[in-house]
């Protein structure tokens, strides 16, 4: 059965509890659209990440970033939802999500938002 978009993330248990490391993903096929013209947006979504005591499933992870293919989104409200959307579903020690966007109206855009556990929001 093909897969397809979602907004439903999993986590799986940390492997090595209690040992600081990084995770860091890169998704340079990431597309939303505009929301003042409905063309697409084109990024390289980076997720660098130090776990607590959950990990985000990969597959899970890509399609919840397909899932925003065909939903407007301003380039600095899709990062920033990426990475509430990841505290709020695995409370990481650390994470830096950014969003990288492709030259627009002569323009190129790099949304970096980060979150600390230590942090209060």
């Amino acid at each position: 059965m093909p897969s397809s978009p979602s907004k439903d993330l999993e986590t799986f248990p940390n492997p090595r509890p209690g040992r600081e490391y990084e995770i860091a993903f890169e998704c340079p096929e990431f597309t939303c659209l505009c929301p003042k013209t409905g063309q697409p947006d084109f990024a390289t979504i980076r997720i660098d990440y130090v776990p607590d005591a959950l990990c985000v499933e990969l597959k899970s992870l890509k399609l919840y970033l397909w899932s925003f293919r065909d939903e407007g989104h301003f380039h600095e409200d899709v990062t920033n939802r990426i990475l509430d959307d990841l505290v709020a579903l695995l409370d990481p020690l650390h994470i830096v999500v950014e969003g990288d966007f492709m030259v627009r109206g002569g323009i190129h855009t790099v949304v970096t938002v980060a979150h600390d556990k230590d942090d209060l929001d």
